[in-house]
């Protein structure tokens, strides 16, 4: 089997490495056998993937939990970047992404390896990803290797819904589409300014019907699911404009800023 990495421990405070959910059932159980083996199969196969594709940095994705009845298929995604091992020619990939303390309003920012990215309890084992084009890879690269930079547009209040052009909270998607657009714009900018630069690429956020019931019953269950950032004229009338993996593919290959996904699933 390929070196397949875990957690790496990082200096920067707010890179950290104690358990997190993001993107999957927050219910707690010890995975079998079966789910670790799957999850290391998966991470084997994208590995081989991703050497093979000759990219250096690329958007991935997970199905962490079943989010068919909003139109969705992807749950969480990360960005991920090919990082040569040590004392060999072959390199590594890493993973750095937003996790939700299970439970929680907040969040922190993770790196970790392909192992650990799918070794969960996944929905189904499968990966997709998207390849940026070889200018936003360049922008990219050094930015994830650097965690002041990674970290720079980092907000912890966390809502898995959190609106897509608000500042109150930052979900896991959020956080990657905006760093992603930070990188594109240059130095350390602010939030405002990659969510300006992302609205004049053309990002549209996927808008989930959610009605007042499920709304309320959410909020009343979870610390980490708000409403009360989306504008009264959007929430009021069922639309919640939230950052989505799809939504975030779309956009990518629409603008010409990657290719179409590429996914890897298992039987």
């Amino acid at each position: 089997m390929k070196h397949i990495v875990f957690t790496t421990a990082l200096a920067a405070a707010m890179l950290v490495t104690q358990p997190a959910l993001a993107g999957r059932s927050c219910e707690q159980k010890k995975p079998s056998a079966r789910t670790i083996e799957r999850g290391l199969v998966l991470a084997e196969r994208t590995l081989a993937a991703l050497d093979a594709s000759g990219a250096d940095v690329v958007v991935l994705a997970r199905a962490g939990q079943d989010l068919s009845r909003y139109g969705l298929r992807y749950s969480h995604l990360g960005l991920a970047y090919r990082e040569p091992a040590r004392g060999s020619t072959a390199s590594t990939w890493r993973i750095v992404h937003k996790l939700n303390q299970c439970g929680s309003a907040d969040a922190s920012v993770y790196r970790q390896g392909l192992g650990e990215f799918f070794l969960d309890d996944l929905w189904r084992h499968e990966a997709a990803w998207v390849v940026p084009s070889r200018d936003v890879q360049g922008k990219l690269l050094p930015l994830l290797q650097d965690n002041a930079r990674a970290t720079a547009l980092h907000h912890k209040p966390y809502s898995i819904v959190s609106y897509a052009w608000g500042q109150r909270y930052q979900q896991s998607n959020q956080w990657a589409i905006e760093t992603l657009a930070g990188a594109m714009e240059g130095g350390a900018p602010s939030r405002g300014a990659a969510q300006n630069w992302m609205r004049t690429r053309g990002y549209e956020p996927a808008a989930l019907k959610l009605g007042p019931l499920t709304r309320l019953g959410a909020r009343a269950s979870a610390a980490n699911v708000a409403f009360d950032d989306h504008p009264d004229e959007k929430r009021f009338s069922d639309r919640i404009e939230t950052v989505t993996v799809d939504s975030v593919f779309e956009w990518i290959q629409r603008s010409g800023l990657g290719s179409a996904p590429m996914i890897l699933r298992l039987p």
